[in-house]
C-alpha cells in the first residue's frame, strides 16, 4: 500500500517525537504537523514552525523542526515533500531544516533540499542555557529548499 500523508495535531506529533526520535526532544511549539501512514499504521510525523534562529525568522521562512519516523522506507522523503508543498502553498518562500553532520541527508536530497553547509555550534551556548538535554553535541548541517 502506498504511503499517505494525513493531518496531525501538534500534541500527537510531539508525543510521537518524544517516544521515537533517536536524539532530539519534541519541539516546544509549531505552526502545523503532518503524519505519514502505511495503511492504518502511523509510521512518522513532521512538525513545522518558525525558524529557531532569530536572524532567519523573516516571516517568509518555515523550519521543519522535527521529522521522525519508525524507519519505514520513503516515509521521511514523503513527510519532507508534504511539508514543502504545504509551506509553499501558505506563502513561504524558503523552507529549512537541519541534520547532524553524521547523518547523510538522503531523504532531504530526495525531497529537493540543498545543503548550505555547517550551521551553528556543537552545543547550546545562549545566555538562557538549559540544564536538560536539547540536542546532540554535534555540529549540524543546514538544508534549504526555495520556492520556484
Amino acid at each position: 500500500m502506498a504511503l499517505q500523508i494525513r493531518p496531525c495535531h501538534l500534541r500527537e506529533a510531539r508525543e510521537y517525537v518524544r517516544l521515537h526520535h533517536r536524539h532530539s526532544i519534541p519541539p516546544v511549539g509549531g505552526k502545523f504537523a503532518v503524519a505519514c501512514y502505511d495503511g492504518d499504521a502511523l509510521c512518522g510525523v513532521a512538525v513545522c514552525g518558525r525558524p529557531v534562529a532569530r536572524r532567519l525568522d523573516d516571516g517568509r521562512t518555515l523550519e521543519i523542526l522535527r521529522c521522525c519516523t519508525d524507519g519505514t522506507d520513503n516515509a521521511c522523503s514523503k513527510l519532507y515533500g508534504a511539508c514543502c508543498r504545504i509551506g509553499f502553498a501558505m506563502g513561504y518562500g524558503r523552507i529549512l531544516t537541519y541534520t547532524l553532520e553524521s547523518e547523510s541527508g538522503a531523504s532531504l536530497r530526495a525531497a529537493g533540499f540543498v545543503c548550505e553547509g555547517r550551521a551553528g555550534g556543537a552545543q547550546w551556548t545562549g545566555a538562557r542555557r538549559r540544564d536538560y538535554y536539547v540536542a546532540s553535541a554535534e555540529h549540524k548541517c543546514r538544508w534549504v529548499k526555495r520556492h520556484g
